[in-house]
């Protein structure tokens, strides 16, 4: 377990500290982001929700019906002026900062983009928060490939340079190095009173009710409800796989500590899966194909793609040394509950019953190992 020696008990989400919590989520109609708030949700806290409408159709926002139960706000994190005005208006004593252009190949495409809503987005978010005094924790969530990849295959470790070879990488980077920034020049005074602010790191997350373009089990899943083959671009990447819930469940433990011990906590953390669940894309293509259970096949697509990293992973000993954070679910559990989520939909079964299903689910497991 990338070296990790402490205790095999994984630290559970206290319910007791989050009901009641004024939170405030961006990027709350994404993925993530939807999963996050109906988490929030059922733990009791008061969650404000911060982000454009879902880029996605369908998405897990509307098939869950994940505003039922919260405050949406529709606004764009690239707007400074309209975030302030929401922070200050509803006052939260925790932000989560996700709003993201979150796909490597889009943002060849449009990199102007992706640079001011992961880059400057991320500054707007920590000069509102400088700005209102109710906000006590925030954590700016990136993602593993800030790291400068020089494709080894040991895990990266919070300390190691930040880079990117693209431009989702590169925005991902500067905005960590924003946030170091941000921490140390304003977060950080002899005597201050600022917030407690962390930035989390994780895998490549899974899970029901994603369905971007050019993304792997995304793509994978339309495939197998159309009926047809999955055109498969890099077949022997190496990625670190692991569900939705797991990084989720890190960010709220993280958030808990940063609560009660702010500057000890207040660093770059990585939440990644064990290092036996950085798998090759082809070996997750065939999890999947097993368990549809379908006549389902998949190709390689032999065109031309953009540079995409040959091998990622993420050394998560930090997390687990000093949170007591463990993930909980294998790459193969993941992928079994994914495509049982996949499997509800197609049924048109209620999705918001099935994702807190799942939820209650991932809270009464132990830990993956």
């Amino acid at each position: 377990m990338d070296g990790w020696e402490g205790s095999l008990e994984s630290v559970a989400v206290n319910q007791r500290f989050w009901n009641g919590k004024k939170v405030l989520v961006t990027g709350h109609t994404g993925f993530k982001g939807s999963w996050l708030s109906l988490w929030l949700q059922r733990l009791g806290a008061r969650v404000v929700g911060y982000s454009l409408a879902s880029p996605t159709q369908p998405n897990l926002f509307a098939l869950a019906n994940v505003e039922r139960g919260m405050v949406s706000v529709s606004g764009d994190v690239r707007d400074l002026d309209s975030f302030s005005r929401t922070l200050k208006l509803y006052g939260p004593e925790i932000v989560i900062h996700m709003a993201a252009q979150s796909l490597v190949r889009y943002s060849y495409e449009n990199p102007v983009e992706t640079f001011a809503t992961n880059t400057m987005g991320t500054v707007n978010v920590l000069e509102a928060i400088r700005q209102v005094k109710s906000v006590r924790v925030a954590i700016m969530v990136t993602s593993d490939k800030c790291y400068e990849n020089k494709e080894r295959t040991q895990g990266y470790q919070e300390h190691e340079p930040m880079g990117g070879h693209d431009p989702y990488s590169s925005s991902k980077g500067c905005a960590e190095l924003a946030t170091s920034a941000y921490r140390h020049a304003f977060f950080f005074g002899e005597g201050s009173v600022a917030p407690a602010v962390a930035t989390a790191r994780a895998g490549n997350v899974i899970g029901g009710g994603d369905w971007a373009q050019n993304r792997l089990v995304p793509d994978t899943m339309r495939a197998f409800l159309a009926k047809q083959p999955v055109r498969v671009r890099n077949p022997n990447a190496i990625r670190p796989w692991q569900h939705v819930l797991d990084p989720l469940h890190g960010y709220m433990v993280l958030i808990e500590h940063l609560w009660e011990n702010g500057r000890e906590y207040a660093e770059p953390w990585n939440f990644g899966p064990d290092e036996r669940d950085a798998k090759p894309v082809s070996w997750v293509v065939e999890q999947l194909r097993e368990l549809w259970g379908q006549e389902t096949e998949w190709v390689p697509d032999k065109g031309l793609h953009p540079h995409e990293a040959a091998v990622l992973k993420l050394d998560s000993s930090k997390a687990r040394k000093k949170l007591g954070w463990l993930p909980r679910l294998t790459a193969e559990t993941s992928l079994q509950w994914t495509v049982e989520w996949y499997k509800g939909y197609e049924k048109k079964h209620d999705m918001r019953h099935v994702t807190e299903n799942q939820i209650q689910s991932f809270q009464n497991l132990s830990p993956a190992r």
